[in-house]
């Protein structure tokens, strides 16, 4: 039947209220009716042949059964069926047959109101021609990339001719926000509708685009790490076969972890050369000569205290009390000693930087046994500082005091940094003692 036999228009008709679902002309749809007024709306067209509207309600208006929770247009149609549910809800089949927009509210129990229909506006066939081409490559476009059109929907858009049935099953298959699908609904002009579906068709269009690109890049990652996983795997059982273990990834792995917790407390450029020579361990074979010359050179550098450090405030007159404790006379080198640490602690309290004075050196001359080398042990214990003594007497090589370079069979580093490794902090008090007993050989100048 034809929705004139019904009735003419505008007519009085009862309203069923969906919450989710926008329904379109032509569709014949399931709903589940599970409150009073929805039922009661379904019973009366069935008892008075009559025909129906379904609205669907407005964002957050879901379970309002009162005009102001649905929108004023909807579908009118015919109910085909009607069967009770064990659970009490009544499931109908609802043809929809044309759209139409409320007029006037008449009712709330159940919800009735006057009805008209909504007539479409004819515009220009050319722009109508164009416009629909426009859509049908998008269309086919997005089913590319998403999969969402199935084949015999994208058969009926491509030799259908009516414009307002291509752009509800389009709008209906997309599953549309109810803001987006309601103006699309109420336009009456097509060619301003299919303006509208085809902004959407696009903006899906960019969203599947996306999603495709993250879904391949998680994809190819996943693969990696999969790949990743099994070369381990089988280099693990080669390993086990020949008889090693995975000591050597256990090291690295220390190795690591080690760097990184130090990293903060490092200069960009030593936390690089670390990190570069250990991944070059790591694909070193554990029984060439490079590798042991790295391992030796990681061992010593990793071990190095960064970011350790005594803290200490300075306190002259700690200094001063240490220096008479442990030493009877000396006044004029007790005098100069607490001088000089008075002008730090005053420009320290008054926050001014001196970096004239950082690692600053105090030089003790004097003969043996007067006390020189206590002088700055007693220093060392004011400033709760570790120290470190390094004897030059007889130093001919200046590689015992700068290093050696990591290239040597046997290189070490030089004594200064052993010390500051023995000291386990990166500001001691170090005490090179017998500075003019340095010789100097074809090895180098140590002096210099």
């Amino acid at each position: 039947m034809k929705i004139t036999d019904y009735t003419a228009f505008p007519a009085d008709i009862p309203i069923v209220v969906e919450d989710n679902l926008f329904l379109y002309p032509f569709m014949i749809s399931p709903l589940f009716l599970a409150d009073e007024e929805n039922i009661r709306a379904a019973n009366e067209a069935l008892e008075h042949n009559s025909l129906v509207m379904v609205c669907t309600a407005k964002v957050g208006g879901e379970q309002g059964r009162d005009f102001n929770a649905i929108y004023p247009a909807g579908v009118i149609g015919s109910i085909m069926r009607k069967v009770e549910l064990p659970d009490g809800r009544v499931k109908i089949l609802f043809q929809g047959m044309q759209k139409g927009k409320i007029l006037k509210e008449l009712g709330s129990m159940p919800l009735r109101a006057t009805i008209d229909l909504i007539q479409t506006h004819r515009s220009e066939t050319m722009k109508v021609e164009a416009a629909l081409s426009v859509l049908r490559e998008k269309i086919t476009q997005l089913s590319s990339l998403s999969g969402q059109f199935p084949p015999d929907l994208l058969k009926t858009v491509e030799e259908n001719s009516d414009v307002n049935r291509i752009i509800d099953l389009i709008a209906s298959t997309m599953k549309l926000k109810k803001e987006q699908a309601y103006k699309l609904f109420v336009e009456a002009d097509d060619e301003i509708r299919l303006l509208q579906i085809i902004d959407y068709v696009i903006e899906e269009i960019e969203s599947s685009r996306l999603k495709k690109e993250i879904k391949t890049k998680v994809h190819s990652q996943i693969e990696k790490v999969n790949k990743e996983y099994f070369l381990k795997e089988q280099l693990k059982q080669i390993q086990k076969e020949l008889g090693t273990d995975n000591q050597r990834e256990e090291e690295i792995e220390e190795y690591r972890k080690k760097l990184e917790a130090k990293k903060e407390y490092m200069e960009e450029d030593a936390y690089k050369e670390i990190k570069k020579q250990i991944d070059k361990l790591a694909r070193m074979h554990p029984d060439s000569a490079d590798a042991n010359l790295i391992q030796s050179y990681l061992d010593w550098v990793i071990e190095i205290p960064f970011g350790k450090a005594a803290k200490k405030n300075l306190d002259v007159l700690e200094v001063k009390a240490q220096l008479d404790k442990d030493h009877y006379s000396l006044d004029k080198p007790k005098e100069r000693i607490e001088e000089f640490f008075a002008v730090r602690e005053l420009l320290a309290k008054r926050g001014i930087a001196d970096k004239s004075a950082n690692g600053a050196i105090l030089c003790f001359a004097g003969p043996p046994g007067v006390g020189k080398t206590s002088l700055a042990n007693s220093i060392a214990k004011a400033l709760k500082r570790k120290l470190v003594r390094i004897a030059l007497g007889g130093l001919e090589d200046v590689n015992e005091l700068r290093g050696h370079r990591r290239t040597y069979i046997g290189a070490m580093p030089g004594r200064i940094v052993q010390g500051i490794i023995e000291a386990e902090e990166m500001n001691p008090v170090v005490v090179l003692d017998e500075i003019d007993k340095v010789a100097r050989s074809y090895r180098g100048d140590p002096t210099a």
